[in-house]
């Protein structure tokens, strides 16, 4: 594992005082100054609210380079992964640091579907759920009560006990899809459909999602494949909020089950995982109100009306996931015989934003959340699904930085600090002298 280098020194000047720290530079020549020691020697804090300056960890897990729009999990181009990889290989990398050997990814494939199952107890739980329940509110729910099934899990001692660990993993990665699918059927009254073991991952998943009683859905290899490709490219992304999340309440020593439960409510917010959510909801305003491109670019070039899918918080150009699934898109469509009219809405959108001197400037393209809304439109998931999938996609990369963080040989826990706006200090006034 590369680790950061010290080169230099920044200095700092406070007052009646000069303070020298580290300038540690990481194996992409990422430069940041080293401020652990910063109160300590000064009583000074640093204020960087929403962190988008400051960085909370040193991670060998995945690289980005918004500028130049590089994604890579432990150092593969996000391009050869998606070209040449699968979701549960890229799983394995991110978790287990290398590409796995063909026999540990044949038995890993296989631990997986073995565990898919849930324990039968659970289903008591199910039934708790109004139907009008959130779907991510019954998967943060159900992998919390998951933990209780398993205890001889729980323990964060001895995790490098690599046979348990590997378990823990399965166990996570299989079920989460199977709490994903049930609940799915418990929002639309229809009877849950046991995950087939004789299925790989995904089409044991679709089959949960989509089976009833009296026709057995099997999906187009088209439809398994974009589904793969789908969860791939949203696998990792740095320290995003849900990630860093994660590894919030992983320094705590909460254990995995309890991690991904907490991660999974980080990505519900709209400003997150919502946010494909979002933008296909926008594609239905303009195709339902018939609204005209040319008024919509005018409208947000005089910013009244927010254009959703474009530009993103890290890439200051082209999302490279972006321009994978779209392509994606465009195969899995032609294949199924889809003439989805959002799709038609978002390539104007697209031709726009490529040629306009506004978008250009400010470097608004499509982002992932663009297309990745259509392929699951296609694919038949419904609307609030679509951050369930996103969190069955990412659940590699949190655990993944969970366990890097469990493997700090000094462990910290997370505990930021603030800078103080209330009163100072008064004296309390019995209620009945209060005016």
């Amino acid at each position: 594992m590369s680790t950061a280098v010290e080169k230099r020194t920044a200095r700092i000047e406070l007052q009646d005082q000069t303070v020298e720290l580290p300038v540690l530079v990481g194996s992409e020549n990422e430069p940041g100054i080293d401020v652990s020691e910063l109160r300590n020697k000064t009583g000074y804090i640093t204020l960087d609210e929403g962190f988008g300056n400051t960085g909370s960890c040193m991670s060998s897990i995945t690289f980005i380079d918004g500028e130049k729009g590089i994604l890579r999990y432990r150092g593969y181009p996000i391009e050869q992964l998606a070209e040449r990889s699968s979701f549960l290989e890229v799983a394995w990398l991110l978790i287990f640091g290398e590409l796995p050997t063909k026999t540990q990814l044949a038995r890993f494939e296989e631990l997986v579907k073995q565990n898919a199952l849930l324990h039968q107890d659970m289903r008591h739980h199910f039934e708790g759920f109004p139907a009008s329940a959130h779907p991510m509110a019954v998967l943060s729910s159900m992998i919390n009560a998951c933990s209780c099934y398993h205890p001889e899990l729980l323990e964060t001692e001895n995790l490098d006990e690599n046979e348990r660990f590997l378990l823990i993993v399965a166990k996570l990665l299989a079920k989460v899809t199977t709490i994903a699918a049930f609940s799915y059927k418990k929002s639309i009254g229809e009877p849950q459909r046991y995950p087939d073991p004789k299925m790989d991952y995904f089409r044991s998943f679709l089959h949960c999602m989509f089976s009833v009683p009296y026709d057995r859905y099997d999906p187009e290899q088209e439809v398994v494949d974009a589904l793969d490709l789908f969860l791939m490219l949203h696998a990792d992304h740095e320290q995003n909020c849900s990630t860093s999340t994660a590894r919030m309440v992983g320094s705590s020593g909460a254990n995995l089950f309890a991690s991904m439960a907490a991660a999974v409510c980080a990505l519900w917010g709209p400003l997150h995982g919502g946010a494909n959510v979002a933008c296909i909801r926008m594609l239905q305003k303009i195709y339902k109100e018939k609204l005209p491109l040319a008024t919509i670019v005018e409208q947000v070039k005089n910013r009244e009306f927010l254009l959703m899918g474009f530009g993103h918080r890290v890439y200051k150009n082209f999302d490279p996931r972006a321009l994978i699934l779209k392509r994606a898109a465009d195969k899995l469509l032609d294949k199924l015989g889809i003439k989805d009219p959002l799709l038609d809405i978002a390539k104007q959108l697209e031709e726009v934003a490529i040629k306009d001197e506004f978008f250009l400037e400010r470097k608004l393209y499509p982002n992932v959340d663009f297309y990745s809304g259509i392929i699951l439109r296609a694919i038949g998931i419904p609307l609030d699904m679509f951050t369930v999938m996103f969190s069955i996609g990412r659940m590699p990369g949190w655990i993944a930085n969970w366990k890097e963080q469990y493997d700090q040989p000094r462990k910290k826990i997370y505990r930021p600090r603030q800078i103080y706006t209330g009163q100072t200090q008064r004296d309390f006034v019995p209620v009945e002298q209060r005016g």
